[in-house]
C-alpha cells in the first residue's frame, strides 16, 4: 500500500470571500499596473470595483518611484513596447527593494523571443506571484 497523499484541497467559503473583499475595500490598496493596451481599461475597472485604486504608471523614470509607494504592482507582458519594457524592469527592481508585492503575467512567453528574455529578467527579480498558463510557466522554468 502506498502512503496517503496529503490533501491539497483548499476550502473557500462565501464568508471568507466576503471577509476578504471587505478587508480589501477598507484598505483601498494603490495598485500600479504596467499592463497591455488591450486590457488597461478592464483591469482598472475591476480594481476599482474591488475597492482598489489603480494607477497605470508605466513610463520609465516614474515606474520605479511609484512602485516604492504602491501597495502592489502588476506587470503584464501582453503588449510590451520599448518604454513599457524599461518601466517594467525599473518597477520590479523598486518593488523588490521596497518589499512591495508584485505579480508577473508573462503573456505569450516562450512563443516570442523579446518578451521571453524580458520575462526571464523579471523572474530573476522574484515576483510574489506568476500568473500564467501552463505553456508560459513551462517556458519560464526552462
Amino acid at each position: 500500500m502506498s502512503a496517503a497523499r496529503p490533501s491539497t484541497q483548499v476550502t473557500w467559503t462565501r464568508t471568507a470571500s466576503a471577509d476578504l473583499l471587505h478587508r480589501l475595500r477598507e484598505r483601498q490598496p494603490l495598485v500600479q499596473c504596467i499592463t497591455n493596451a488591450v486590457v488597461t481599461g478592464f483591469t482598472a475597472n475591476v480594481l476599482l470595483a474591488l475597492g482598489a485604486a489603480p494607477a497605470m504608471t508605466d513610463i520609465p523614470t516614474e515606474a520605479g518611484p511609484f512602485a516604492r509607494i504602491a501597495s502592489g504592482l502588476l506587470v503584464n507582458l501582453g503588449t510590451p513596447h520599448v518604454e513599457q519594457r524599461e518601466a517594467a524592469v525599473e518597477a520590479a527592481h523598486a518593488a523588490r527593494e521596497a518589499g512591495t508585492p508584485w505579480v508577473l503575467d508573462p503573456v505569450a512567453v516562450g512563443a516570442l523571443p523579446v518578451r521571453t528574455r524580458l520575462a526571464h529578467e523579471l523572474v530573476a527579480l522574484s515576483p510574489t506571484i506568476v500568473r500564467g498558463n501552463a505553456s508560459e510557466v513551462i517556458a519560464l522554468a526552462t
